[in-house]
């Protein structure tokens, strides 16, 4: 276990702030075109990829009672990247709306290596700010999530996946068999919905209408204006577009990583509605340690379901007989996903493997495969 008082030294936070270093890639793209578009995608996931097949696993758990005060570094990369992003995101639109040696296609290129970083670093950083319980930290993860397009993704996250994760009133949770394809149409549909009505559900306890100025959905819309607005000042037409291009891109990359992180990962129906509680084998875990230094921990998934409260360098890692482990890390499970036949044929002996170990007296798996179980209550 870590030594608590080590953990507030910039050393051991350093491995953390390798997302700045990927930060050039997109500009590089933008100044030479061509080839060096494709630096992005093989460093930011290729890279590290190959990185994890040396460093191997980091199975060292933390002291999970270090006081916050310690995680000073860790949580000061997680703010940095807000102004970064922003700066990127907007500066290079404003330059490849002017660029006149790039081609449309190199254009478009630039911006979905900037849509890499928003979304592989990007969305994760925003998903680590609005666990906070501080309103300055969700006020930047709002603000990340609104530089993708994305903002409905908070209320979908805290109060529908970390509450029904595993169930048939989980969208994000991948059915077993259903291919990646399928699973992104059906969340692009599924989870604004989803959000939507349990902002107005929280509303109606307290006797408020869905209008009501304290619904979030407001200033999602008012964020997403503004970031709309400030793209076609900076590129007209063009520069919505581009936006747009960059935004489906991270997009693209968070609903990946949805995909992964639960496939196949069922809890068990007690009846009536109810189901178990949640626990660390109901995500797929992985002790990857380079991309857990690119992800901040996102592949301890399985201990953040478990502990939702828990900063990113707390987490706990479990081994197999704990939680399920995925053979390799996201950026390859990610690609993986993307081909279907090869996606079943790694992971679906895992999962019913899984079945086996956790729930040897269920015999009939085939409500949950379908996702036909009574919803939760």
């Amino acid at each position: 276990m870590t030594d608590t008082t080590s953990m507030g030294l910039f050393r051991n936070a350093m491995p953390f702030w390798l997302s700045l270093a990927l930060v050039p890639l997109p500009i590089i793209a933008a100044i030479y075109g061509g080839w060096t578009i494709a630096l992005t995608p093989l460093l930011a996931w290729h890279a590290f990829t190959f990185i994890d097949g040396i460093a191997g696993l980091n199975t060292e758990n933390p002291d999970p009672e270090t006081p916050t005060d310690q995680l000073f570094w860790y949580r000061l990369i997680t703010q940095i990247w807000v102004p970064v992003q922003f700066v990127l995101i907007f500066g290079l639109l404003y330059y490849v709306t002017r660029a006149t040696h790039l081609s449309g296609l190199e254009k478009v290129g630039v911006m979905a290596d900037v849509g890499i970083l928003s979304g592989t670093i990007g969305i994760v950083y925003a998903h680590e700010l609005l666990h906070q319980r501080n309103r300055f930290e969700r006020w930047l993860g709002d603000l990340l999530l609104s530089m993708v397009i994305y903002s409905h993704f908070r209320t979908e996250h805290l109060l529908v996946h970390h509450i029904y994760v595993g169930t048939p009133k989980d969208a994000v949770t991948a059915r077993y068999n259903e291919g990646f394809y399928r699973f992104f149409a059906r969340v692009l549909i599924d989870c604004p919905i989803s959000a939507f009505k349990a902002e107005q559900k929280l509303l109606a306890r307290r006797k408020l209408p869905w209008w009501h100025k304290t619904n979030p959905f407001w200033r999602y819309s008012a964020l997403t204006i503004i970031m709309f607005a400030i793209a076609a000042v900076i590129g007209g037409w063009a520069g919505i577009g581009l936006f747009i291009v960059q935004a489906a891109i991270a997009v693209w990359a968070l609903e990946l990583t949805d995909y992964v992180e639960h496939y196949g990962l069922t809890r068990e129906h007690l009846g009536d509605g109810k189901y178990e509680h949640v626990k660390p084998h109901h995500s797929w875990n992985a002790s990857h340690t380079a991309t857990n230094w690119l992800l901040i921990n996102l592949q301890r998934h399985s201990d953040h379901h478990y502990k939702p409260d828990r900063r990113f360098p707390l987490l706990q890692t479990y081994d197999e007989t704990q939680a399920p482990q995925l053979p390799f890390g996201y950026p390859m499970m990610a690609m993986g996903a993307m081909v279907p036949p090869l996606w079943r044929r790694w992971m679906n002996p895992k999962v019913r493997a899984w079945r086996r170990q956790h729930y040897p007296h269920i015999t009939d798996w085939s409500a949950y495969k379908a996702g036909t179980n009574p919803l939760p209550r």
